[in-house]
């Protein structure tokens, strides 16, 4: 048996040492097995000496959910348009938490305030002040667009990977088929739209109404809240009705 002193030392702990490491886990094992104890496992330390760096779950979700945002593309230079652009930053911010849906749908809690999220936020600022919003509005836009965006990368990825999800839609087809006209007039009438369109023409086009909206809203009062009971994309609270 070796001594301790004959082993290697140990690389020193640091938090992108941690979150790392907490990445690889989640690709090789999932999110449900990223737990400080395994991941204090896999550091060979204590679970105590991870919470020198990381407070709990909750935030080191959030750590590894920023360094992941890295991968979004912030500047589609081959789209045309800015509100186009402004598309694509946010479709790649789907497709970047499609790829890991038990992040996805633990991103609807986590608030990740690293140097990734900041440089999304700040990109999608710049192209809402490119088209001329400016202000409050834009930073109650990009809130708008940011739970937009995690919610339906949250709904499709979880779908995606249902056993259900084909009995389900069949189940929703048959009920929205066998509508009575009298009880449901506008939900019949509207069936075949109901269901109609690909996802991606159909997230297009729900970003272009949040858009159009968002220019057209009348500029929000952005007097400092009472501290939160609920908490918006970007961090901000709102206040529950």
């Amino acid at each position: 048996m070796r001594s301790r002193r004959e082993r290697p030392a140990k690389p020193a702990l640091t938090r992108d040492g941690i979150v790392t490491t907490a990445l690889s886990l989640l690709r090789s094992e999932g999110l449900e097995r990223v737990t400080m104890r395994r991941l204090a496992q896999a550091l060979d330390t204590g679970p105590a000496s991870l919470y020198v760096y990381i407070r709990n779950t909750a935030e080191l979700h959030a750590a590894m959910l920023d360094e992941l945002l890295g991968a979004v593309e912030l500047a589609p230079a081959a789209v045309a348009g800015r509100r186009q652009r402004l598309i694509q930053v946010l479709t790649s911010y789907i497709e970047v938490l499609f790829e890991y849906p038990a992040l996805a749908r633990s991103s609807l809690l986590a608030r990740p305030s690293g140097a990734h999220y900041l440089d999304l936020v700040e990109a999608l600022l710049a192209l809402l002040a490119e088209g001329g919003v400016s202000g409050a509005r834009a930073a109650w836009g990009v809130d708008l667009l940011l739970l937009f965006a995690t919610a339906t990368a949250a709904e499709q990825s979880s779908r995606a990977q249902s056993h259900e999800a084909e009995h389900e839609w069949q189940a929703l087809t048959a009920a929205l088929a066998g509508a009575s006209a009298q009880r449901h007039p506008q939900l019949s009438a509207l069936r075949t739209e109901l269901q109609s369109g690909a996802p991606r023409d159909r997230l297009r086009w729900a970003f272009e109404a949040l858009i159009q909206g968002i220019q057209q809203a009348p500029a929000p009062a952005t007097g400092r809240a009472p501290k939160p009971a609920t908490a918006t994309a970007t961090g901000a609270g709102t206040d529950r009705p």
